[in-house]
């Protein structure tokens, strides 16, 4: 691990300015990825600002939803009775994720800048265009069977790491930053970036910017969602698939969904169309077939991860025929109901 320099900053402002006046510097929170890539050689800053005394660590109330500061621990967002109560999708999404160790430790606004769990990513020894732009992806042609299936470019096939960004894809969260340019507001699916020809940048984060908090709409979905994760053992492990899924009923006719995944892209991925689709149809498994089918029309998949294609298909189906049903998977038993 390289050496460094660490400042403490007491508010956000202070944050932005130290940040500014070293664009090579790092946020540093829980610590829970920045700490491993460190390690491994993969990040270097020469300064890590330490911002656990901003006041960013409140659940609060804000326009008939809830504002979630960046500094909210994982464990103490999926507890938070509001969040099982009104927006257990959010909840469930958590719980599916890491060691209840690294819930303690893991921060709101650190989940959202996680960094692909890519073998090549995390080897120095081999190119790898995210880490160093211009040196090549070695997972193309590679070891692929956890790589993406959707929205890659020649230049990367790396996913999205988190679940808890899946969860906050389908309901439509916003993400508040500020900067030198002052205070912003980010639509959830604009925050995350595919990989394009510059992979190296996972978000739409402009120099300096600082996460302040995550908002969440009135509209949780409580009565009719899941989250559905499918990975190679049943405990922290990274999603092969993973599927957010919310449904309003009028009856057994859909009036709204949602619909987003995870380990399948380079951010959360969601289709608004496939949720268009499922508008004023029966929420029937051939509905739900109809929309996986458009989902993964586009689906490209590499020399061993075709697989994925047909495991999200059957996921899809499942995750939505679960929400319909009112019996969303359990986080405690984690087999596939």
């Amino acid at each position: 691990m390289n050496r460094f320099d660490y400042v403490r900053p007491s508010t956000v402002a202070e944050a932005v300015q130290a940040l500014g006046s070293d664009p090579a510097a790092r946020f540093i929170a829980g610590g829970t990825n920045l700490i491993d890539l460190m390690k491994y050689d993969v990040e270097r800053p020469g300064k890590l600002i330490d911002i656990t005394r901003l006041p960013l660590d409140k659940i609060e109330e804000r326009d008939g939803g809830l504002r979630i500061g960046a500094l909210v621990t994982n464990a103490a967002l999926a507890y938070d009775a509001r969040i099982r109560e009104r927006y257990p999708l959010l909840a469930d999404a958590i719980l599916a994720g890491a060691s209840a160790q690294l819930r303690n430790a893991a921060s709101t606004g650190g989940n959202l800048l996680q960094r692909t769990r890519c073998y090549y990513f995390y080897d120095t020894a081999t190119p790898c265009n995210k880490r160093e732009p211009g040196t090549g992806c070695s997972a193309i042609g590679g070891v692929d069977r956890i790589h993406a299936i959707l929205g890659t470019s020649e230049h990367c096939i790396a996913t999205h790491p988190s679940d808890m960004c899946v969860a906050l894809a389908a309901l439509e969260a916003t993400v508040r930053v500020s900067g030198p340019q002052g205070d912003r507001a980010i639509p959830f699916a604009e925050f995350h970036r595919l990989p394009g020809d510059d992979p190296a940048k996972d978000t739409n984060l402009a120099p300096g910017e600082i996460i302040v908090s995550v908002d969440l709409p009135a509209r949780g979905f409580a009565g009719h969602h899941t989250y559905l994760k499918l990975r190679d053992r049943l405990s922290y492990a990274f999603a092969l698939v993973s599927v957010a899924a919310a449904l309003e009923l009028d009856g057994r006719t859909i009036r709204t969904a949602r619909l987003a995944l995870g380990g399948v892209a380079h951010k959360p991925w969601r289709n608004t169309d496939a949720e268009a689709l499922l508008q004023g149809r029966p929420a029937t498994r051939e509905s739900f077939k109809a929309a996986a089918d458009l989902v993964l029309r586009e689906a490209k998949p590499q020399s061993t991860n075709g697989f994925k294609i047909e495991l999200a298909r059957r996921a899809i189906v499942r995750g939505l025929e679960q929400a319909a049903a009112g019996t969303p998977q359990s986080q405690s038993d984690k087999r596939i109901q």
